[in-house]
């Protein structure tokens, strides 16, 4: 890295720790069976508030599990809020949302896929989110929906493979924030802003920052946010993302990584739930294998994390893939984590995922039949519809 690289890596970091919060603590939640228990334990012991804001929430086992602790909560005096999606959920039973509306906790239903007596549609944006945030000081985010297809016993086994993250501390208030424009922005009743937003103590040493994509502004920020972390990456990148159609603006700056001499690495699904994004992505394989990046694919189940970690100093985890969907229309959340500790976990992580995964091989990816090229031309064509 020349001296002028440097000045401005430096620079970078700098000014990624003056916009962050610092004093608080960070915990990895790997799948389903981390998550779920640490989001029930925080529910129970919730005192005032207690809000959510979900892509999909199932009425199977896990989501009427969440749904009664819920209700059980505002029965004791929480005031209990949640916003769901209209699309991610269009296949949960209605009686699931009667039975916490009727008992109390006020539900928004995000952009209607059925418009007619509501004031916001738009079936084009959704609410992409997934976190909880408890008495403003606590918070969860990630790309784990409050569904079955997450609930594994098993930390690499079973179903979805996602990871999530528990906050405490100031960095929390960022995410209540983001709540509150999306509560406020469906119709959502008057909040008291001190329960909303308390004081809140210092809870450990690591620095976050909350990126998220509004309706309006702040489109391209967790893009710009990956892009500026890319530019700067000295050593190594460590990308896993489930739906990986990036634009030419992201592939240009991880070609230029690997010039650089950096090391590229990527984790991929081999199985998907939207199988024409697995043609579409696998589209770039070739070229990227070509500028010398690493490709492995998840092989157990469906890889659904959205997850990067840079050079130790600089992590995210949240809601955003990287394509088109979620840069331009989709309302998402990422934490970005300045700290070293955090950035090492987080590649170890990255290293445990890689033992179940296959290895792209460059020589072996030219041989695959004309049938798989075809439709991944196909698709990667269409790939601002998908």
């Amino acid at each position: 890295m020349s001296e002028k690289s440097a000045v401005k890596r430096e620079k970078w970091i700098q000014t990624s720790i003056k916009e962050s919060v610092p004093h608080n603590r960070v915990k990895i939640l790997k799948n389903g069976a981390q998550a779920f228990p640490a989001m029930l334990e925080a529910i129970e012991g919730a005192r005032k508030t207690i809000n959510l804001e979900f892509y999909k929430i199932s009425s199977d086992a896990t989501g009427w599990g969440f749904a009664k602790s819920l209700v059980q909560k505002q029965m004791q005096g929480c005031e209990v809020r949640l916003i769901y999606d209209s699309i991610g959920s269009m296949d949960t039973d209605p009686e699931l949302f009667y039975y916490m509306k009727s008992n109390g906790i006020k539900v928004l239903e995000f952009n209607p896929y059925m418009p007619f007596g509501s004031r916001q549609w738009g079936w084009w944006q959704r609410d992409h989110r997934k976190m909880i945030i408890i008495d403003g000081k606590t918070g969860f985010a990630g790309g784990i929906n409050i569904t079955d297809e997450y609930a594994s016993a098993g930390e690499n086994t079973g179903n979805w493979r996602d990871t999530g993250l528990l906050i405490e501390g100031p960095g929390v208030r960022d995410l209540q924030r983001l709540f509150v424009s999306s509560w406020v922005s469906r119709g959502g009743d008057m909040i008291n802003g001190k329960q909303f937003f308390p004081h809140i103590e210092a809870r450990g040493d690591i620095m976050v920052k909350i990126l998220g994509s509004k309706e309006r502004k702040h489109r391209r920020i967790i893009r710009r946010a990956y892009m500026k972390a890319i530019k700067h990456a000295k050593k190594y990148i460590c990308i896993e993302n489930a739906y990986f159609l990036p634009d030419r603006g992201i592939l240009r700056v991880l070609k230029n990584a690997k010039k650089r001499g950096v090391d590229v690495w990527l984790i991929l699904p081999k199985i998907s739930d939207i199988t024409a994004v697995l043609y579409a992505s696998r589209s770039l394989y070739a070229r990227l294998l070509k500028w010398g990046v690493k490709i492995f694919e998840w092989q157990n189940t469906v890889l659904h994390s959205k997850t990067a970690v840079i050079d130790d100093i600089w992590s995210t985890v949240g809601s955003f893939n990287i394509d088109r969907i979620s840069i331009t229309h989709n309302l998402e959340v990422n934490v970005m984590v300045i700290n070293e500790d955090f950035g090492r976990a987080m590649k170890a992580m990255f290293v445990e995922d890689m033992n179940y995964c296959s290895k792209i091989d460059p020589g072996e990816w030219g041989k695959r039949s004309l049938r798989e090229k075809i439709l991944e031309k196909l698709f990667y064509f269409i790939r601002h519809w998908l």
